[in-house]
């Protein structure tokens, strides 16, 4: 969806430490283009996380490479490969929340630290974000105390916000909130358009059914890897 000829992330038979990892030691290749999204059907939660892991540099490799925006990321500082981090928007499978704020400053926190973007516009994108996803506006509430739909909504929101240019979304809509599709679709549709590069995994690969937006692959992540679906779900 973008003539951009730079890859937004690159796995080049990446191999992962095991120990350190928890993934199968073996090769994992994949190249996603700018406006590109990338469906994996994962029933393992834990399995999803790590390869997101790895995905932004938080594995060490015994052989290959992992490179995001075309920077290897074993080849990064540690300031730079973090302030790589803040361009990539994240929904995981633990929320990573810290209940001792609220959920307002846990979704502008990334962008505070890595942006210049004055404070209010970030408050005030954060604000429409989250009107769009349903929520009455941004939650000053700590994360432990909203409804665990609108946490969905929230981490939804987070990932979304400062326009990332990659997007790991680790189940980030399920059948039991899955009355949010239709906002979570029309900003993954936008920012594809933008050309940021989309990883969607899910245990629920049925939620996918009718997304055949140009540009979009389906996988399977296994014991034995990465593997195409030979069907549409």
């Amino acid at each position: 969806m973008s003539d951009d000829l730079s890859a937004v992330l690159e796995l080049k038979e990446a191999l992962p430490v095991f120990e350190e990892s928890g993934l199968a030691s073996i090769p994992y290749s994949l190249r996603l283009m700018p406006g590109d999204c990338l469906l994996i059907a994962c029933r393992d939660p834990l399995r999803t996380t790590r390869f997101a892991d790895l995905c932004s540099g938080l594995t060490p490799l015994v052989s290959g490479h992992a490179l995001c925006l075309g920077l290897d990321w074993e080849k990064l500082a540690e300031t730079r490969a973090w302030a790589l981090r803040g361009r990539i928007g994240r929904v995981m499978q633990q929320g990573a929340w810290i209940d001792l704020f609220g959920t307002d400053l846990n979704i502008l926190v990334q962008q505070l630290h890595h942006t210049r973007t004055p404070t209010q516009d970030l408050v005030d994108e954060a604000t429409a974000l989250a009107r769009r996803f349903g929520l009455p506006g941004l939650p000053s509430l700590a994360p432990g105390r909203l409804s665990k739909a609108d946490r969905a909504k929230a981490a939804c929101v987070r990932a979304f916000l400062g326009e990332p240019r990659l997007l790991l979304l680790e189940d980030p809509v399920e059948q039991e909130n899955a009355d949010m599709m239709t906002a979570f679709l029309a900003e993954l549709t936008a920012a594809r358009e933008r050309g940021c590069g989309v990883i969607w995994f899910s245990r629920e690969p049925e939620l996918w059914h009718g997304y055949n937006a140009m540009g979009t692959q389906r996988f399977r992540l296994l014991d034995e890897g990465l593997m195409p679906m030979k069907q549409v779900v």
